[in-house]
């Protein structure tokens, strides 16, 4: 699984080794189906602190497309864990939504015998 991290601001760029392995780790199991993976740092209004950092994943699946999860905490870490769990949820969801067979109308013919 490649996966591709981008950051402009330096407190974001610090945290570029463990984002990565944070990335692979939650993502172990569905390496298969996720040959690509991109994560982007982001600070909304820069130095002024709250509610500002910006994760936003964009996960290339095999058979699903593109799945973007975007999210917002007051730290990284935060934002990171909160989108991870969110992407999850939704791969999950959708690789379930493609195991499922079709249901279809049994028709059922009766036949008389004299």
């Amino acid at each position: 699984m490649q996966v591709i991290f981008e950051s402009r601001h330096a407190t974001g760029s610090t945290l570029r080794q463990e984002a990565l392995e944070r990335v692979r780790f939650v993502l172990r199991r569905l390496g298969a189906t996720v040959p690509r993976t991109k994560v982007m740092f982001t600070d909304i209004n820069g130095p002024k602190g709250g509610v500002d950092k910006h994760c936003l994943l964009e996960v290339k699946t095999e058979k699903s497309g593109v799945l973007v999860i975007s999210s917002l905490a007051s730290d990284w870490r935060t934002a990171l864990d909160d989108g991870l769990e969110r992407l999850v949820r939704a791969l999950t969801r959708t690789m379930d939504r493609q195991k499922k067979p079709v249901r279809t109308r049994l028709t059922v013919l009766t036949l008389e015998v004299n």
